[in-house]
């Protein structure tokens, strides 16, 4: 006996992380009674017992804030406001069959959708929907408003104390503490390999395992670990972030005390410092934000000097002197993004101006590096002080919608998140559709068929949607065979017990308690079973009618379970694997995009850029972050999809990391040329950027740019089996040369030192010569899983 208990105990930790089903159990199993009891047997009110007892299991078992508890309770007590409104909704539009089934499909609909806007929404969409679902489904009139609405009232207030007071869950974000963990972890990266510490590797090794940790608690989480607010929004940033200032980092080399690139070494070491005070404020938001807002102002200072003095590292670039070079003179591009420009390197072929190549673009990594981290570290530092900033606002601020100073208000929030999502391929529109549909459908049959409990023809149809419809059949198999075992459990029980209601009171805690924690602990058929001997106790003490009850929930899911079977085969066969392949060609070709026109905007001299250049890059960024968003909830759909994955989900994983760094590359080209013209950037140098034309660098550059976005787009197009696969692109010789050959003629002065312009085009070449290199590591999971429909392209 005690090794069972330790075995039962070993599997209930492993599957139950921190006892969040069994304290979510164990609340219902002793409120849930209690309610059901004093309207049954103090109040003699039957419907307010049954809307008691359903409201409880709604309120404690089908929900399950996190966060602080302040924030738990206003949630809870949201939650009990919107669902009791639903409960007049639902039984006044029980009238009539035809505006039930409207009614369902329009409601169903939103609360399926708004679940894409946070994980408050998504994680209560069950507890709203049942609301709904108990109401409309049980015919009634106005005047058994007030008898529903009190017990679901009951059952909301008393639940409010219950998640208050009994075993109340750890106010922790897992999320946030993984997060503090890897700034603190990567900032100690940095400061290791500057410092030459002995402890290096050791610091590297705890480094790898904070991300991974990090990137494991996000990708492993059904639905988006953050909720709706200014705070959460801002941590979920950091994961990207986080992951990306690590690939930037492994790339990059410890600069040593004689280099020349000691503004790049000063960068990394405010990087440091912001990635440590940024740790220490997420993990204490309420905490001073001056020591994070003095390390920020210092790499922005340490940015700017890098900038300014990045020129000063270059080797004198030898060629023929400044001067106008060949094209219109307007500084007007004559080159389509999209078309290749034709240039003559000819005069480039020969060893001196290879070797020139290397010492250029060589003496200018460190810093090219320096700032890509910079950069995403300054917006690591941002994203946590509009977090603690969030946290800071006042309860009467959080009440009424007040956002922090500079942060998006959470409507605008939500319509950028709701927006993203209305097209044709989001996953998320696709299960909305579908769970729209399938919810009136089992409405409207319950209606045409007559069924005694119609209710549990809607929530047969609700428990076993899925993403597909294989999913579908074999969950609503595993419906029907937990109902059959559980009504078969429940005869067994009820023939010696009779009529006597006594035993009963006894046993329904205990079957409440089992069939909360079963569907996690055990299995999807366990739980059925156990909720059907639970319902067969709770019908019975309303109502004695023996194992009759158990026969007539067998009917009822049954149809409901075909219902759901029949809306997946018609609206959705393929499965999340097939539209996260699309979702994936949608971002990777959005992003491609927004590469393109992020280069344009910067090839531009800043007083002869038209306004719609801003304007395109700002559309194609917007365009790209709905493009990720809608990749990022068909890969949750995946992860929570039953049955094996035929690709893994580190290859996926791999794939989802390209989009981050292609969109990050994009954003990162935007920030450089949209300061371009500043006087810091200006300063020593004797030609400033302004006074220079240079046509043949922007022809130079747009062949590259042209290069490298076609190739995403070709891409994109394969993982929808539009393209075949690409091979990935040799580094481009003729180009490196065609780009010191430009800056030669055109952004030097008469010393032949270059200008701060010369500086921006080769780190804007470097950020395309590094998605280049990084195609590569994307072909190794779609050829080696044949994630792509279609073949590799041919040499």
């Amino acid at each position: 006996m005690p090794a069972l208990l330790q075995r039962l105990r070993q599997r209930l930790t492993a599957r139950d992380h921190g006892l969040l089903v069994l304290r979510r159990a164990g609340r219902t199993a002793i409120v849930m009674p209690g309610t059901f009891a004093l309207c049954d047997q103090v109040i003699g009110n039957p419907e307010m017992a049954l809307f008691a007892a359903f409201g409880s299991f709604a309120m404690l078992m089908l929900v399950g804030f996190g966060g602080p508890m302040r924030q738990r309770m206003q949630a809870q007590a949201s939650l009990a406001v919107v669902s009791s409104l639903f409960v007049c909704l639902g039984t006044l539009a029980s009238q009539a069959a035809w505006l039930a089934c409207l009614a369902m499909a329009v409601l169903g609909f939103g609360v399926l959708l708004a679940g894409a806007v946070s994980s408050v929404l998504a994680g209560a969409s069950t507890s709203l929907l049942l609301s709904f679902i108990l109401p409309v489904s049980l015919p009634g009139t106005a005047s058994d408003v007030p008898d529903r609405l009190a017990g679901w009232g009951l059952a909301a207030v008393v639940g409010l104390f219950a998640i208050r007071l009994l075993w109340p869950e750890p106010a922790a974000d897992p999320l946030r503490g993984k997060a503090v963990g890897a700034c603190r972890a990567l900032a100690a990266r940095l400061r290791s390999e500057d410092e030459a510490s002995p402890d290096h590797e050791q610091i590297v090794r705890a480094a790898h395992r904070a991300l991974d940790e990090l990137q494991r608690q996000f990708l492993t989480t059904p639905y988006r670990p953050t909720g709706l607010s200014a705070s959460d929004r801002a941590v979920v940033r950091l994961v990207d972030e986080l992951n990306w200032a690590r690939r930037v980092i492994v790339h990059s080399l410890p600069i040593p005390d004689d280099s020349p690139n000691l503004a790049a070494r000063r960068t990394r070491i405010a990087a440091a410092n912001v990635l440590g005070h940024g740790a220490d404020l997420l993990a204490a938001p309420r905490t001073s934000p001056d020591p994070l807002h003095t390390a920020s102002a210092g790499l922005r200072a340490a940015l700017f000097a890098l900038e300014r003095d990045a020129a000063d590292v270059l080797p004198p670039l030898s060629g023929r002197g400044p001067g106008p070079s060949p094209g219109n003179g307007t500084g007007a591009s004559t080159v389509s993004p999209h078309e290749p420009a034709e240039t003559d390197d000819t005069d480039d072929t020969d060893e001196p101006a290879d070797r020139q190549v290397t010492e250029v673009i060589d003496a200018l990594e460190p810093s090219f590096r320096a700032h890509e981290l910079a950069f995403v570290v300054g917006a690591i530092g941002d994203n946590i002080d509009a977090a603690a900033r969030a946290e800071r606002r006042t309860w009467v601020q959080r009440l009424l919608g007040r956002q922090a100073t500079g942060l998006p208000g959470t409507l605008s929030a939500a319509q950028e998140r709701v927006s993203a999502h209305v097209d044709p391929h989001s996953v998320w529109l696709h299960n909305s559709v579908r769970g729209a549909v399938g919810l009136a459908l089992a409405v409207l049959v319950a209606n045409l068929t007559d069924v005694q409990h119609a209710f549990w023809v809607v929530l047969g149809a609700l428990s076993v949607l899925r993403s597909n419809a294989l999913s579908t059949g074999q969950n609503a198999l595993r419906a029907v065979l937990g109902t059959l075992a559980g009504f078969a459990i429940g005869a067994l029980l009820l023939l010696p017990i009779g009529s006597d209601t006594t035993p009963l009171w006894f046993l329904l805690p205990v079957m409440i308690l089992v069939a909360g924690a079963a569907p996690a602990v055990i299995s999807f058929a366990a739980g059925q079973a156990a909720f059907t001997l639970e319902l067969v106790i709770l019908f019975n003490i309303l109502q004695p009618t023996g194992w009759r009850v158990g026969l007539v929930r067998i009917e009822d899911v049954a149809i409901g379970c075909g219902v759901s079977l029949v809306v997946g085969l018609l609206f959705w066969p393929r499965g999340a694997g097939a539209a996260l392949n699309t979702a994936l060609s949608q971002a990777y070709g959005a992003s491609s995009r927004y590469l393109a026109a992020a280069v344009e905007f910067g090839i531009r001299r800043p007083g002869s850029r038209p306004a719609s250049t801003a304007v395109e890059a700002k559309r194609q960024a917007v365009r790209a972050a709905s493009a990720a968003r809608r990749m990022d909830d068909a890969f949750r759909q995946y992860l929570t999809e039953r049955g094996a994955k035929t690709t893994p989900l580190a290859e996926f994983a791999m794939l989802i990391g390209g989009v981050i760094g292609l969109r990050l590359a994009a954003d990162t080209v935007l920030d450089l040329w949209e300061r371009d013209g500043d006087q810091a950037f200006g300063e020593g140098s004797t030609a400033h950027p302004t006074q220079l034309p240079h046509t043949q660098l922007r022809r130079t550059l747009l062949r590259r740019t042209w290069q490298v976005t076609n190739w995403y787009d070709d891409f994109a197009r394969s993982l929808d089996g539009g393209r075949p696969v690409p091979r990935s692109l040799d580094q481009d010789a003729d180009a490196d040369r065609a780009l010191v050959r430009a800056l030669r003629e055109d952004l030097r002065d008469k010393h032949g030192i270059a200008s701060a312009t010369a500086v921006r085009a080769i780190w804007t070449g470097d950020h395309l010569s590094a998605l280049r290199r990084n195609q590569p590591t994307l072909l190794q999971p779609v050829l080696t899983t044949g994630l792509a429909h279609g073949e590799r392209a041919p040499d």
